[in-house]
């Protein structure tokens, strides 16, 4: 779009491509590496539920329940209930897939539980960068159709918050799947080449993060490119 100066090729649109990339590459990524550790089943025979409510236990976390959530690859912890949810092919099942998966939610839990700090900062972020999400885009697309800088300064900063939610995330990711392997290791619910197993799909799971961080980026760039485009053909 030319934005009322005609039409012209608008280059930034391969940062989005990129952006898109990069988080299929990863979404495809963990769905395989999952999905091939998910037909490994463990030694020790416990499900996913059992090894978290065990490494929940083990580590001091006495107020959180291990629940069911339905679906696949929609296992979270929620802070709020103060409950690991678990998806459909982790909670009933005794895979190395399962297990590292069901110990990393827990590790959001001990995060919790111990106040640390980056998942504090994503908690605050969390309503600021929700609306972001929503608003900021119709926003900034509102400020350069109307050529109103203060609507397109406000439409970049609520995407900020989003891009800063995605950045946040990673420590908040890394650390929990530190902790899951830690825990794994020490408890030897897994053995050696469990454990490499369920370290795989974690550090994929965690790609998914990192695409999205950058993807993120991009995007904030991609506006900040155009807004200041915008402006420089109102100064001809």
């Amino acid at each position: 779009m030319g934005y009322g100066y005609g039409y012209y090729y608008d280059w930034t649109y391969i940062l989005v491509i990129i952006a898109a990339a990069l988080s299929l590459i990863a979404s495809q990524r963990v769905k395989s590496t999952f999905k091939k550790y998910s037909a490994i089943r463990s030694t020790a025979g416990m499900t996913g539920a059992e090894v978290a409510a065990k490494a929940l236990h083990d580590n001091g976390v006495y107020d959180v329940r291990v629940m069911h959530v339905n679906g696949e690859l929609t296992d979270h912890y929620d802070p709020r209930s103060k409950t690991v949810n678990l998806s459909d092919p982790v909670y009933n099942s005794s895979s190395v897939a399962a297990i590292g998966v069901a110990v990393h939610e827990c590790g959001h839990a001990m995060q919790h539980n111990e106040s640390y700090a980056p998942l504090a900062i994503r908690s605050a972020i969390v309503p600021v960068a929700n609306f972001g999400s929503k608003a900021a885009i119709p926003i900034v697309i509102a400020g350069l159709i109307l050529s109103f800088r203060p609507l397109l300064f406000a439409g970049i900063l609520l995407f900020t918050a989003c891009v800063a939610f995605q950045v946040v995330t990673l420590p908040v990711e890394f650390n929990a799947s530190a902790r899951a392997l830690e825990y794994l290791k020490k408890s030897n619910i897994l053995d050696s080449q469990e454990l490499s197993g369920s370290e795989k799909v974690l550090k994929a799971a965690a790609m998914t993060y990192v695409a999205a961080a950058a993807g993120a980026v991009l995007n904030l760039l991609r506006l900040i490119i155009l807004s200041r485009s915008r402006n420089g053909r109102r100064g001809d």
